[in-house]
């Protein structure tokens, strides 16, 4: 029998990364103009992986917003791991704004990806680990198809492919 080659279809964020670009917007928020006295805040959860930011108005919360996505961009975080919850009136005429950092494939989505991988038609085997796949293959060239396959879908959230062997 041949050897196989296989990888794994991951989807990780770089948590020290969002830590970095979190103390960069805090910073900046703390020393921009327009932001510096307007009672804004931003907090981010490392555990629960959310970011939250507090503010006067929606006005103030998407620059905020946007003031954290140009600092995750800079520092190579893909947007799509970061989804944004709708903006929540908050006690004192404020309002908050929560985002789930999306680390890992969850079930459905690694589902998804495993049927889109056996509609293409290609000779490999894909299994579902936790919150990773592994797709495997006796030819190499048929792992590159899939690679550049998924490359071309969307899926809601960054994807990464490791231990090519």
């Amino acid at each position: 029998m041949a050897k196989e080659s296989s990888f794994d279809i991951v989807s990780t964020v770089d948590m020290q990364e969002v830590d970095n670009a979190y103390q960069q917007a805090k910073r900046e928020i703390t020393q921009r103009y327009d932001l510096k006295d307007s009672g804004s805040e931003i907090d981010l959860d490392k555990n629960a992986k959310t970011l939250t930011v507090k503010a006067p108005s929606d006005f103030v919360a998407n620059q905020i917003v946007d003031v954290i996505s140009s600092k995750l961009v800079k520092r190579k975080i893909d947007l799509t791991a970061v989804t944004w919850g709708d903006t929540k009136p908050a006690a004192g005429a404020t309002v908050t704004k929560t985002a789930q950092i999306i680390d890992g494939i969850d079930r459905d989505t690694a589902s998804a990806i495993s049927k889109d991988i056996k509609a293409a038609k290609l000779k490999v085997k894909v299994q579902i680990e936790g919150d990773h796949l592994r797709v495997s293959s006796p030819k190499i060239d048929t792992l590159q198809q899939v690679i550049g396959f998924l490359r071309e879908k969307d899926y809601g959230q960054p994807l990464q492919y490791v231990n090519y062997r």
